[in-house]
Formats: structure tokens, sequence, C-alpha cells
């Protein structure tokens, strides 16, 4: 979950690093550190906190034409200078994002034959090993390749030699990594944003490749067979603007991507909206497949859990084939039945996040057809899943998801209305209707994100509470717990989602005079049970925030009202779940919490 990025080339390398790095830091920001060949050997810079504080002990430099930076999340070791990256051993400089699992047993060993350590870390072993067989006279890659062998566990690293001043290496296994593709430049990166100034072309690196980046051009080979691959087949052209990795005048990242969602939905929309029938066939599932399907796994993590659980909803009623929705990090302990006729689908924004990955191995392994609905093109999920439906959301820096979720709704949508056509449970009106409602949610979020000063407004009187409650029903109980994760992840206040219906079943127990209760009540088929709810939080003191599309039912019964348009049923969790994102957004800002980069968090879990 750390961001790593390396520079060789004509320009300055450390502003090329620092720039990288400031738009890594969504990855991890507990520390930074940079390393880089100063024409005598390895100079390292690094310090506890985020870039800016890195930028302040940086001497001035000039013809710097190498070197590697590292911001991080903190899993072995309390964030401290100590333990920042680079670390360094014997002429080896590292970066690396990921987790060596067997470190203690390589630690105590080099520690016996006379190694010092100065970190906690885990990576520390990595160039200590690596130091060791340059020792024995091995070249380069096979000083790498063999420390590699040892190593159990995750990573990408890049790799400084003090030998090899004007190289750099890159390596993958587990964690992402990509190598960017200039003009007498070039680059590595744990994710495109951080070199969209620079380049579109990139590689994707593959599970045991090796990069060796130069001056005079890159290498790529596989470790484990030392076979080399042709570059100019592996080269992919990137068409993402390097401003929608920029905050283009809002304050947040985060403010800027809820307000992006129209857009971010609309392209996802309109890439199938006229033949939704053509995700099967992109897909490549048979007339046979589709006969057999008999169920759907949907497995995911944090908020991509939610849109599962809202596509759980939407799939099973325009299909009426059953569908299991399961916490990634718990699917493979559950030993999942994966009976003929299932199909799995993989939820990511990242295509990186290590338990939904390990989710699809395992069903691949089972003999499930593997999907994956993800944001980043050619990212580990959707080179390794059979079949992609990309999310068209763009690079989502705000380290609490929005416009992604959206998008993964939306495309969950598109591939209901196809599965429910094939499996003979709508008919063609009825997809015109739907497609029809889907094409009109981009302008209707639009309607939502104008009530933003209303919501602030409301906001400022909710700074000061403790904890929330957050209820709904049906298809909108997802959206509830969307809710109140996105409170607690950016404002530290305890919130809790449930189904209303639940409320007696113990919930009811906390609420007292003023707490904050938000309750999403679309009027539909369920809006007279979730009305009941709301009188039995009225008469116990609870303050309660509806979001509805017919205030006039509530306006004399509760204190605070929320319009949002109406939508065909199914699709009211792409509305409802705005005006949660901007509420949430509000209190963490005027209560001066850092909305982008919330302790403790990191963008992308590529670590278990």
């Amino acid at each position: 979950m750390c961001g790593i990025v390396g520079y060789i080339g004509k320009s300055e390398a450390l502003p090329v690093l620092i720039e990288g790095l400031k738009r890594l830091e969504y990855r991890g920001y507990d520390s930074a550190g940079i390393a880089f060949q100063n024409g005598k050997g390895i100079e390292i810079y690094k310090t506890k906190g985020k870039i800016k504080d890195l930028v302040q002990i940086i001497p001035s430099q000039s013809n710097v034409k190498v070197g590697l930076g590292h911001t991080r999340w903190a899993t072995h070791g309390q964030p401290s200078t100590e333990n920042a990256h680079p670390h360094y051993a014997n002429g080896v400089a590292i970066v690396h994002n990921g987790i060596i699992e067997n470190y203690r047993e390589i630690r105590t060993r080099l520690m016996n034959n006379g190694h010092t350590f100065i970190s906690e870390t885990d990576t520390e072993v990595v160039p200590h090993l690596i130091s060791c067989n340059l020792r024995k006279q091995q070249s380069p890659r096979e000083a790498i390749f063999n420390a590699l062998k040892t190593l159990k566990g995750s990573y990408a690293l890049g790799i400084l030699l003090e030998d090899e001043p004007d190289t750099l290496y890159a390596v993958r296994k587990g964690s992402p990594l990509v190598i960017g593709i200039g003009d007498g430049e070039y680059y590595f990166a744990s994710d495109i944003p951080a070199l969209l100034p620079y380049t579109r072309r990139f590689i994707f690196l593959e599970d045991g490749q090796i990069c060796r980046l130069n001056i005079s051009g890159v290498k790529l080979e596989y470790l484990e067979e030392s076979r080399p691959i042709e570059i100019q087949s592996v080269v992919k052209e990137v068409d993402i603007p390097p401003s929608m990795a920029e905050k283009d005048g809002y304050d947040h990242f985060m403010l800027k991507e809820i307000f992006e969602q129209p857009r971010a939905v609309r392209d996802t929309v309109n890439e199938w909206i006229d033949n939704p029938l053509g995700l099967l066939e992109e897909f490549k599932l048979t007339r046979q497949d589709l006969v057999e399907l008999r169920r759907l796994h949907i497995v995911a993590c944090g908020t991509s859990y939610h849109a599962g659980l809202v596509g759980g909803y939407l799939i099973e009623k325009l299909t009426r084939i059953p569908v299991d929705v399961h916490i990634a990090s718990e699917y493979r302990y559950k030993e999942p039945i994966i009976e003929k006729g299932t199909l799995f689908i993989s939820i990511t924004q990242s295509g990186e996040t290590a338990d939904t990955l390990a989710a699809q191995r395992e069903a691949k392994r089972l003999g499930a057809k593997t999907i994956t609905i993800c944001n980043v093109v050619g990212s580990t999920s959707a080179r390794e899943a059979d079949a992609v439906l990309y999310t068209r959301a763009g690079p989502e820096i705000g380290v609490a998801s929005t416009k992604a979720f959206t998008s993964q709704l939306a495309a969950l949508s598109l591939l209901g209305v196809a599965l429910g056509f094939v499996k003979g449970r709508l008919i063609s009106e009825e997809i015109v209707t739907i497609k029809r409602q889907l094409s009109k949610i981009p302008m209707l979020i639009e309607r939502v994100l104008k009530e933003d000063n209303y919501i602030r407004e409301l906001a400022s009187s909710l700074i000061y509470a403790k904890d929330f409650l957050y209820l709904g029903r049906g298809i909108n109980y997802p959206i509830a717990l969307e809710g109140a994760l996105k409170l607690k992840e950016i404002s530290y206040i305890h919130a809790e989602g449930y189904p209303a219906g639940e409320m007696k079943h113990g919930p009811i127990a906390l609420i007292e005079d003023g707490l904050p209760v938000v309750v999403l009540a679309p009027v539909d088929e369920l809006f007279k049970k979730t009305l009941s709810n709301i009188e039995e939080v009225i008469a116990r003191g609870g303050r309660v925030i509806a979001v509805t599309d017919e205030p006039a039912y509530l306006k004399d019964k509760v204190q605070d009202v929320i319009k949002v348009p109406s939508t065909y049923p199914i699709l009211s969790p792409l509305i409802n779940v705005v005006p949660l994102q901007l509420l949430a957004y509000h209190i963490a800002v005027m209560k001066g919490c850092n909305v982008d980069q919330p302790r403790n968090l990191a963008k992308s879990v590529t670590v278990e």
C-alpha cells in the first residue's frame, strides 16, 4: 500500500521524484524518502511525515539523473525516520511496496553472519541479501534473482546499485508496478497517476518480471526463465489527461471526485447502454454457459463490497438468479463451494486489492468463470480474470472512494439488464425503461450536487456529534452501510449502518436525545415500513435526517430533509449515496480532518 517511484533520464531527477511521490501520497503518508546517485555514490534522505516534510530536508542538487523514492503506509515498524524507505546496505538502496513474510528468519540468519540492521521493517533484509550476492561476484541480475528466491510474500521493488550509477531495476511479484516510457527518459511507479505529467506510454509489469532501466532504454525479462520480452509488444498507450489526477481548483480530491460522478457514470454507462447484451459477448459467455448459470458469487472489500451488496439485490431482482455477496478477506477461508453454473464476479477499483485477488484466484482454481469489475486498465485483476467490465471513473486519488463506487453500481446495473434478458426475466419494454432511466442518472446526480450548500449548512450542526446511525431498507440498506463508512473513514466519528427493520433487534438501545439518525427513505414499496422506523426514532428523541424523493410526506415529522430526485427504484442507490458523501465530506472538513488522506488508511490495499 506504499507508493514507489523511480526515474532515469536527461532531466533533473529530484523534481520528477518529488512530484511522483506527491501524486502517490494517497497510497501512504507515514514517512517518505529518496535515494539518488550523486556522482560519488548513493545519497539518501528520508523522514517521518509527509512529502512536504521530506522536501524540507533535501538539499538543492543539480545534475542528478537517476534516483528512486518512497511514501510509506506502515506495516512492520511504527512510522519513523529509521523505518522510512529507501533502505540501504553495502551499496544497495531499495524501495518496496508489499510484505516480506519470512523476513524474521532471514534477518536472524543475516545478523548471525554479522549484518547490522537499523530499522524494524521487513524490507531491510532485501538490500542485505542483494549485497551479499554481489560480494560473491554475481552479476546484478543474478544477485537480485537469487535474493528474491529467498523471499516469501509480495513485493514491487525499485533497486539502485552504487556500482551501476546509470541504471535502475524494477521487479514485481504480487504488488502493482508500471514502467513509463518517455523520450530518452524512463520511469517506474506504483500507479499511473504518478507519471501522467511525463508520459502516456506504459508497461504493466507482470508477476516474476524484472525491468532494467538505463539511459539507453529498458530491458524486460522474466526472472525465472531469463527470457527477454519485446518491449514494443507490451507498451500500452493510456488515454488519461494529467488533469484527472489534479484538483482543478477544488479544495480536496474527494470533493472533485464527488462532483465528477455524473461524468464517471455517464462514461461507464455509455460504453454499453446501446448494446448491454454485448457485455455477455465480451465476457465470452456461451449460450451453454448462460443456460447453466445457476448462481453468482460477488466478492469485494470495503466500499466495493457495498457496491456488491447493491448488485446482489439488483441482479436477483432482474434475473431471479441467487447471488451470494462475500467479503473478500473471508472468502477463501470459508472454503467456498463452486458448483457447476457458478459465475464469480470480483469488484475492485484498483485491480490490485490483495484479498480480492486471492479470492479471484481461488474461485478460478475451483473452476469458476471469473469476471472482474475494475477501474484500472491492465491491472492484475483485469489480466487474470476471464473477462473484464471496466468502469470509466478515471484516476481516483481520494482515499475514500466516491466516483468509483457509483461507476461500479452503473456497471452492475448494465450487467443485471443483460443477464435478466437472456434468462428470460426481462421483456424488451422493461429493458427500454431501465436503459432510459439509467441514461438519466448523470443528470439526476447533478441535481443532487446542487444541494451542496444546504448539505454543508446541515453538516455544520452535526460536527459535535459523537455517534451516528444510518438506516436503510432493501436495496438502500447497503447505502446506509456506505454512508456510515464514509463518515467513519474521513471524520473519525463512530457510525453504524443497519437495515431499518433490524433497529428493534438491538440498535434502538443506542437512540437518545439528539442522536443523528440518517434514514434513506425513497418513496417505494418499503416506504411505509421505513416511515414506521422513523416514528420509532422520533419517539426516543433521535434527530432524523431523511434522504427522500418526496419531502412532503416527511416535512412535518422530521427536523431535516435532504431532497433527491426520483428514479427507477433499483437505480435509487446511485442517487441516494451522493448526499451521504457530501455530508461526510463537509463534517470532516469542518472538524479539520484531512479528507484525502485519513489516518491509518491507504487507497489501494495491496497486502493482506
